[in-house]
């Protein structure tokens, strides 16, 4: 029986700088070919086909995403949702640099040179009456 996808979220290593773009093209579209991915960085980057290809195969190899090879061009996908990498990150930076206090890292987000719209405050003001309700 192969782990569910919360069980490995923990276990992945950490997506590089270049890896979330991959992913990001991947959550916003859906699987691709690496043919797709490399169209879609190009609109914004510079990087070669057999980059693409060659950080796709990295990715697959470190659990990253999943690849389907039924076709001769093989389709890539997450293997975790946008959700799931970024709760992942956000809880090593989380213990990792303000030691646990969530406290600490939202003050710094908030604080932060680009300063949160009222769209933004409107969203975490509502989040934070969902946690309170909770507790209650």
């Amino acid at each position: 029986m192969s782990p569910s996808k919360s069980s490995r979220a923990g276990n992945l290593p950490e997506p590089t700088q270049t890896e979330l773009e991959i992913l990001n093209v991947l959550w916003e579209s859906g699987p691709n070919t690496v043919r797709q991915v490399h169209a879609t960085l190009l609109q914004h980057d510079e990087l070669a086909y057999t980059t693409v290809l060659s950080m796709l195969q990295i990715m697959y190899q470190k659990g990253l995403v999943t690849r389907d090879d039924s076709e001769r061009a093989h389709v890539y996908a997450a293997a975790l949702s946008k959700n799931q990498t970024q709760r992942q990150i956000l809880g090593k930076l989380l213990h990792r640099v303000f030691n646990g206090s969530t406290t600490e890292l939202v003050m710094q987000a908030l604080g932060s040179a680009k300063p949160a719209s009222i769209s933004e405050i409107n969203k975490i003001r509502a989040r934070l009456d969902e946690l309170e309700g909770e507790r209650k």
